[in-house]
């Protein structure tokens, strides 16, 4: 048999690679699986935000310095536990990662841009693969570094690019599949990308897990692994609610209700790939891998009316009203030529006689900014009224054929009846609820509708 028929790919997040004990900690995951031979890490906890704030050209000077020095720390004490050769050569690479960063920091605080961000931001992936290639190495195995920017290639959308997956499987079969039939870990990095002129770009926050999927499908793998610091999908985020219980297996489905609507274990576009190639996905926790985690796959063995609860923060509303819509044909039509002219996709909508309410995410973009084109609601304005919310998160309910649960909905609402909400949307799947609400009252919503919904 092929050792690649079986081929597992291993994505790390920010917290697993956060310093030396926890990369050790995905050393030792790693090589307990003689199948996993790429490895996708994501940059190390902390570093991604830091360098959000220098390609937002808002910091000054002292405050730059201030965030090299800490990305400095960060990196150099993982690299502190190399030996001697080893330690001096990574310091030098880190040094040399970080004056190209605060070079782009300069041209940041001249003229932002979501291109420039990018070229910022890919030095977090680029520092913490490198640095994990020699922690395997300390620990007395093989590892070699690919850059992923070789066979990753995206659309010019710089912040949230789009892949192009032909492409990626055409450069993973000539550049990548070679190194994996190998002796060697195959190390590499998830989120970064680069367009057609070799530009870098991003696939938007958590694009890692998207990372590891589309590499995945180009390789044909058996089996994708997230590992991240928690063991599986919770029924909420246990960081928020404490209560919160594990689940043992998902449908694709439900994952990917649950990563839309703000799960943070997956990223909303991973299960694409993996649906394509009929792909399982195991989400556990590095830290504590004998503690198992969850299989995300096509059918599970249970279906429950109400699987888990979901956050999504940064949201934005637009309500757009005019006395033209009672009765005229084409209204939305328009009124959704202009977002898709200016590159807006709208999630949430909700219609009334004489109006129209829909909401943004901000949240998948790299730099977490919604920018809202003048001249788009200019466009808008000449033909109705428009009114722009933001501080406001979405609160979702994910379960299974909840249209035929009786009394679902005044479960629902009952749980929540103390908080306003801005927005209900319902109907169009019978596997989500959500509520549209302050940001200040969404935590407690949350914990209210766990445990209405889901302890009792």
């Amino acid at each position: 048999m092929n050792q690649l028929d079986q081929l597992d790919i291993a994505k790390f997040g920010g917290t697993s690679v956060k310093d030396f004990a926890a990369m050790s900690s995905c050393v030792k995951v790693v090589t307990a699986n003689p199948h996993t031979r790429l490895v996708v890490v994501s940059a190390c906890a902390g570093v991604t935000n830091m360098l959000v704030e220098l390609a937002s050209g808002a910091l000054t000077k002292a405050e730059v310095e201030d965030r090299i020095e800490k990305l400095r720390a960060i990196h150099q004490e993982i690299s502190s536990h190399f030996a001697d050769d080893s330690r001096i050569q990574s310091n030098q690479v880190i040094e040399s990662h970080l004056n190209e960063i605060r070079n782009l920091a300069a041209e940041a605080a001249m003229e932002r841009s979501d291109a420039l961000t990018d070229r910022i931001v890919c030095h977090g992936e680029l520092l913490s693969s490198y640095l994990i290639v020699e922690v395997f190495r300390t620990l007395g195995f093989k590892a070699v570094f690919f850059d992923v920017r070789t066979v990753m290639r995206t659309d010019s959308v710089f912040g949230c690019a789009k892949p192009l997956p032909e492409v990626l499987s055409t450069l993973s079969r000539q550049y990548l599949m070679p190194l994996l039939g190998q002796d060697a870990v195959v190390v590499t990095q998830g989120f970064i990308a680069s367009n057609s002129e070799g530009m870098t770009t991003t696939l938007g926050r958590g694009g890692s897990d998207y990372s590891a999927a589309l590499l995945g499908e180009a390789c044909s793998a058996a089996t994708i692994s997230i590992w991240t610091d928690v063991p599986g999908v919770y029924t909420t985020d246990p960081r928020l609610v404490p209560q919160a219980m594990p689940i043992s297996e998902l449908t694709y489905l439900e994952a990917a209700e649950m990563a839309t609507f703000g799960a943070k274990i997956l990223h909303p576009s991973t299960l694409m790939p993996a649906v394509r190639r009929n792909i399982p996905v195991f989400v556990g926790s590095s830290k504590e891998p004998e503690k198992g985690g969850t299989w995300v796959k096509p059918e599970t063995k249970t279906h429950p009316s109400f699987r888990a609860v979901a956050l999504r923060k940064n949201q934005t509303l637009i309500v757009l009203a005019s006395p033209r819509m009672v009765g005229a044909s084409g209204f939305l039509a328009r009124v959704f030529g202009i977002f898709a002219k200016y590159g807006k996709s709208v999630d949430l909508v909700s219609t009334s006689e004489v109006s129209i309410a829909v909401t943004l995410d901000a949240g998948s973009n790299t730099s977490g900014i919604t920018t809202l084109p003048q001249d788009m609601l200019a466009e808008l304005r000449e033909f109705c009224h428009v009114k722009v919310e933001d501080k406001l998160s979405l609160v979702a309910i994910i379960g299974n054929e909840m249209s035929k649960t009786a009394g679902m909905a005044s479960r629902a609402f009952d749980a929540i009846d103390q908080y306003s909400v801005r927005m209900i949307c319902y109907g169009a799947s019978n596997h989500n609820l959500c509520f549209l609400l302050n940001e200040a009252d969404a935590v407690p919503a949350l914990v209210k509708l766990h445990q209405h919904l889901l302890e009792d």
